[in-house]
């Protein structure tokens, strides 16, 4: 009887942690992506013996402000089952028509709505084609990508310095306590505050619990009386309106804007928000993991720099990372299914 009982019993000492698993499962992407920073930090530490250093992690902050908005924004459009390729593009197109108005001598405090007004007409855009005209939103957001970038060069082949000092203020101004401690810049103070604000109304409003059910069954949500055509609408312009915050932190770090602007910066989002444990099938994840995968992109530049090494290993490593969090998910939908 006792021999019978060792196993019962072991098997019960597992029990709450399996139930925990099984209930938190769509966390489980996000514990992965911190495990790995936290490992890329060790072994940067241990390799260069100057990694972890109150500048080095201050400057991940400064350097990814405006990505850590964009993943922001992505990971709304990602949740409903969409995706969104135009915000490197619309980043550079609001970046350029707003260093071109400050150069007429236009205040900043119109130019700033200006540009979120426009990242969110490329948002609002984009939703009508995919809730109106069901256009895929790969193809929809492709189009409007292609629209901003264009328009980006239609307002100047060249690149438009910046000289508003409100707008440098945000970049050059640094909140530091002791001398060599850890500081942060407007900048980064905006980028954690759009990441708080979307995580309270993703868990505690209706509409991200909307978005939510969008992504895991659009037909259901439309049963359950759901707003889904409003909220896939809100959806893509909140990520409009991100990318257009973007464009004002973006040109506020480079002193300048430039039509070419964010190439690639929509896959390195994408790929942030995935590998932060958000489902590209919809559905499931969170904009705090969204930030930790903006933290691992940028660790890894990071340490690729402090090794001397070519810029083009970001993409490989970071490429890699991508393809085995794909897997990771795939591998958890299919036991979810299962069950």
């Amino acid at each position: 009887m006792t021999s019978v009982q060792a196993p019962l019993e072991k098997a019960d000492a597992f029990g709450p942690l399996k139930r925990f698993v099984s209930r938190r499962a769509s966390w489980i992407p996000v514990f992965a992506a911190l495990a790995l920073l936290i490992l890329i930090f060790i072994a940067g530490q241990a390799y260069f013996g100057n990694f972890l250093t109150p500048r080095v992690i201050s400057a991940l902050l400064l350097d990814n402000a405006y990505l850590f908005i964009l993943a922001v924004g992505m990971t709304f459009v990602i949740l409903t089952g969409g995706i969104d390729l135009s915000v490197g593009a619309v980043m550079a197109f609001t970046g350029m028509f707003g260093a071109s108005l400050l150069r007429d001598g236009v205040p900043s405090g119109i130019v700033v709505p200006v540009m979120l007004l426009l990242g969110a007409a490329f948002g609002l855009a984009i939703g009508v084609l995919v809730q109106y005209f069901d256009v895929q939103p790969f193809i929809a957001s492709l189009a409007a990508m292609f629209a901003a970038r264009g328009l980006a060069f239609m307002v100047s082949l060249d690149s438009i310095k910046v000289e508003t000092p409100e707008i440098l203020w945000l970049q050059s101004t640094r909140i530091q306590g002791a001398p060599g401690s850890f500081y942060i810049t407007p900048t980064g103070i905006i980028a954690l505050l759009v990441v708080l604000v979307a995580a309270l109304v993703l868990a505690y409003t209706r509409f991200g619990r909307t978005i939510y059910a969008i992504g895991g069954n659009e037909q259901s949500a439309r049963l359950m009386g759901l707003p889904v055509v409003r909220s896939k609408l809100l959806a893509y312009v909140v990520s409009g309106v991100c990318a257009g915050l973007a464009g004002v932190v973006f040109t506020a770090y480079t002193g300048a804007s430039y039509p070419l602007n964010g190439m690639g910066t929509e896959l390195d989002t994408i790929a942030a928000v995935v590998i932060g444990g958000t489902l590209l099938l919809g559905g499931s994840g969170f904009v705090v993991g969204s930030m930790i995968g903006v933290f691992v992109y940028g660790t890894i530049k990071t340490a690729i720099s402090f090794m001397g090494a070519d810029q083009s290993w970001t993409r490989i490593s970071v490429g890699l990372l991508l393809l085995l969090f794909v897997v990771v998910q795939r591998i958890i939908v299919a036991r979810s299914d299962r069950r």
